[in-house]
């Protein structure tokens, strides 16, 4: 039997003397023995369980499969709720309060007796929140994904989420699609509880939470409401009281290898660009300095396997079907650093050992990739400094490589009101320009990258054009859309001094992003402009806008940057 004097929490019910006996005889007054707790780990289930987050709304169950885990491996469960970040209810943007849960995670997993935490989220911003928090705070942690909805189906055809209601919408607009038909997509396209189906920015995390070590083998695909998914939570519960006596802490298993291998594995399955802030923000956290141009050397030598949606053809549960994340690493074994650590005690070389591809036509083999290289890639230029990315494989192969004239929309309340203005002077050969859309200018840097195509093309038949504003896009999102310009327009980009009429050349192969004006010009607009008022005087919003980083360093907030000290709380 293990030392129990050993564990975090002997600090605070182990010792003979008076603040002992309160935290004893608390629990004792919640009807609680002896034989619940003591000499066991005490392991915290962080729930972002709300009745608003659908793609959670399965967690008020799935909680007990934890608890049930952590009892039979001898623990003693303790829920604590945490903040849901819902991304389709919460606006302006979850990802305005990403770092807020992280904030909460970390305090929560640092002011509690608690031995070892099971993160559960999935939503896309709850799971870098509570990967950062557990980084900082660097308390054994495991992270148990929501796991993806099962696919849909409307009529003859297979519904992703996200995807098919931009692609659908515009059908609409277009006056191709009928309200009925509207209707009827409106009520099958989300078909059960759990997260989008796409590979969007939720699945996308959950398979970096896998590959990068913090989740048990194949959790990232398993469907939120099948059976194997209540298995996974029950034997999430049974590891997080392992790690507890094992001290299997964060920090030995974040590194610059297993980030990097986080890395290739958001390229290789086409994911979300969103991956690059959330794991810039996160590896800042481990003391990890990852960067831009670390995603674009990865991202030339690195192929798309796997031909999921938005990218490609299928959804989350034929990825389970077809092997999962541990077969899609097996097939980019040579490209991965095999000997790093997993909170399943074993390295990732272990875990992915002989995992088999059941559907190659879902993940595809080395010699007939999606895409040899290039699934995200990172553009720089006069119009970008800090950089920009686009998912190229996403977009309509002609805009690869387009020069043409701006159409500036000066925040998204300008976008809406006159992008359907049959008047709006816009062409095929366009391109669309969005600004106050960045971490402080929005604020929150919201999901507004995937400009509406005007209802005056969308007539035409065009259902593409290069866009680009400072921020981010759905991972559930397509078309040759340049996201998060660094610096951001609110702080003064040159995005704030584009001008209508201004070419602007986009080329992906050559990694280029460039704004055809002189640099004398550029200096009189320059000497012109005047930085906006700012927008909070108060609050959590003021915290955001005083210390939030540009995208091109995670968004995080710059006082958190690293671990908490290493000194434990008080207890007197």
């Amino acid at each position: 039997m293990p030392d129990p004097s050993t564990l975090r929490s002997h600090r605070w019910f182990g010792p003979d003397d008076l603040r002992s006996f309160g935290h004893r005889s608390r629990l004792k007054g919640m009807g609680l023995d002896d034989e619940d707790y003591r000499g066991k780990p005490i392991v915290a289930i962080l729930n972002t369980w709300s009745d608003l987050n659908t793609c959670h709304s399965h967690f008020k169950t799935r909680v007990e499969d934890v608890r049930r885990g952590i009892l039979q491996a001898g623990g003693f469960p303790v829920e604590i709720p945490v903040m849901s970040l819902g991304e389709m209810m919460m606006k302006p943007t979850t990802m305005f309060y990403r770092n807020l849960l992280a904030m909460e995670t970390e305090e929560v997993l640092r002011c509690h007796p608690v031995d070892a935490a099971v993160l559960m989220g999935g939503c896309d911003k709850t799971v870098p929140a509570m990967l950062m928090g557990a980084l900082s705070a660097d308390i054994p942690s495991i992270f148990m994904p929501a796991g993806p909805m099962l696919k849909a189906r409307w009529k003859n055809e297979t519904l992703g989420s996200g995807s098919d209601s931009w692609k659908f919408w515009a059908e609409r607009c277009a006056g191709s699609l009928c309200d009925r038909d509207w209707f009827e997509i409106e009520n099958c396209i989300a078909r059960s509880a759990g997260t989008c189906m796409t590979m969007g920015t939720a699945s996308t995390m959950a398979a970096v939470s896998e590959a990068l070590g913090f989740t048990l083998p194949g959790a990232a695909c398993i469907p939120a409401v099948v059976a194997e998914h209540s298995r996974l939570a029950v034997a999430s519960g049974r590891r997080a009281v392992a790690i507890a006596w094992e001290n299997l802490r964060p920090s030995r298993i974040a590194s610059r290898k297993s980030f990097e291998n986080a890395v290739r594995t958001a390229l290789t399955t086409g994911g979300s660009t969103n991956a690059i802030v959330h794991l810039i923000a996160m590896a800042g956290r481990a003391g990890v300095e990852l960067t831009l141009d670390d995603f674009d050397a990865l991202s030339r030598e690195t192929p798309v396997l796997a031909d999921l949606r938005p990218a490609g053809r299928f959804l989350m549960e034929d990825l389970f079907n077809a092997g999962g994340v541990p077969a899609l690493l097996e097939q980019i074994r040579h490209l991965l650093h095999l000997d790093c650590q997993t909170v399943g005690g074993m390295s990732l070389g272990e875990q992915i050992a002989g995992a088999g591809v059941i559907d190659s036509e879902v993940i595809r083999p080395l010699d007939r990739p999606v895409s040899p290289t290039g699934g995200t890639c990172v553009l720089r230029g006069n119009l970008a400094p800090g950089g920009s990315v686009i998912k190229g494989i996403a977009a309509e192969p002609r805009l690869l490589k387009h020069t043409g004239p701006a159409l500036v929309f000066d925040d998204y309340a300008d976008l809406k009101a006159r992008v359907n203005d049959p008047d709006l002077p816009v062409t095929a050969d366009t391109v669309m320009v969005l600004r106050t859309a960045g971490p402080v200018g929005a604020p929150g840097m919201p999901e507004w990258g995937m400009l509406p195509i005007p209802k005056k093309l969308l007539e035409q038949g065009v259902r593409d054009l290069v866009r680009i504003s400072d921020a981010r896009m759905s991972g559930t999102s397509y078309g040759a859309c340049v996201l998060h310009v660094a610096p951001e327009s609110w702080v003064g980009g040159p995005l704030a001094l584009v001008e209508d009429g201004d070419l602007i050349e986009l080329d992906v192969e050559s990694r280029r992003l460039h704004w055809h004006v002189s640099d004398e010009e550029a200096a009189r607009r320059r000497a012109n402009w005047k930085p906006r008022a700012s927008r909070f005087e108060r609050g959590y919003g003021k915290l955001h806008q005083d210390h939030v980083s540009q995208a091109d360093q995670g968004c995080d907030f710059d006082f958190l940057r690293g671990r908490s000290p290493e000194s434990e709380p008080d207890i007197h």
